[in-house]
């Protein structure tokens, strides 16, 4: 098994590439090792003293280290990832709550059809660039203006973060839907 790693746009975390997929539906985020239980492969990597967060993507893993070196960090990474899929134990547990179009949306339904569009600029334009730099984008509401939005994995803590959203995301909401006046990140 070869694995790819990508540097992010956050020096504290890199993004592993396995060559297959890790998850089939949704993703899932884990900051600490009780977050991380319904994950065998994120247990593990949490497991490690070095580590702060995982997050698994569609084909990706992005792993957030609190201190070290990446040169020091990444042979026990990658050993660890190869040797939970050589392992065969599922990624996540059946049934565990995986992250994906979540309940805890909040906008006024008069604004619904603006909230459509947003979510589609969100899903067609800016996911999928974010998550080539290893993390994720996801609206979590819409009011008065400004849309919030949930920023997971490589994104979450990002220097660059500020810039993406004020300067990337806002810009592009707002030369496609005037009613956007402002975007802001919340935290799920």
């Amino acid at each position: 098994m070869f694995i790819q790693t990508e540097a992010t746009p956050n020096p504290a975390t890199l993004k592993f590439l396995p060559g297959r997929v890790v998850m089939p539906e949704g993703t899932f985020d884990a900051q600490d090792e009780a977050s991380a239980a319904a994950s065998p492969l994120a247990s593990r990597l949490l497991a490690m003293p070095e580590v702060s967060g995982v997050y698994l993507g569609h084909d990706f893993i992005s792993v957030t280290k609190r201190e070290g070196e990446w040169q020091h960090l990444k042979p026990a990474i990658l050993g660890a990832i190869m040797e939970h899929f050589v392992s065969g134990a599922p990624v996540v547990h059946a049934g565990a709550v995986i992250s994906g179009n979540s309940d805890e949306e909040f906008f006024d339904p008069a604004d619904a059809e603006t909230v459509e569009n947003i979510k589609e600029l969100i899903e067609t334009r800016v996911r999928p660039a974010v998550a080539g730099d290893g993390g994720d984008i996801t609206f979590r509401g819409f009011k008065d203006g400004v849309v919030y939005l949930n920023m997971r994995g490589a994104c979450s803590g990002c220097p660059s973060s500020t810039a993406t959203l004020k300067h990337g995301i806002q810009n592009l909401l707002r030369h496609f839907l005037p009613e956007v006046r402002e975007v802001e990140a919340v935290q799920a």
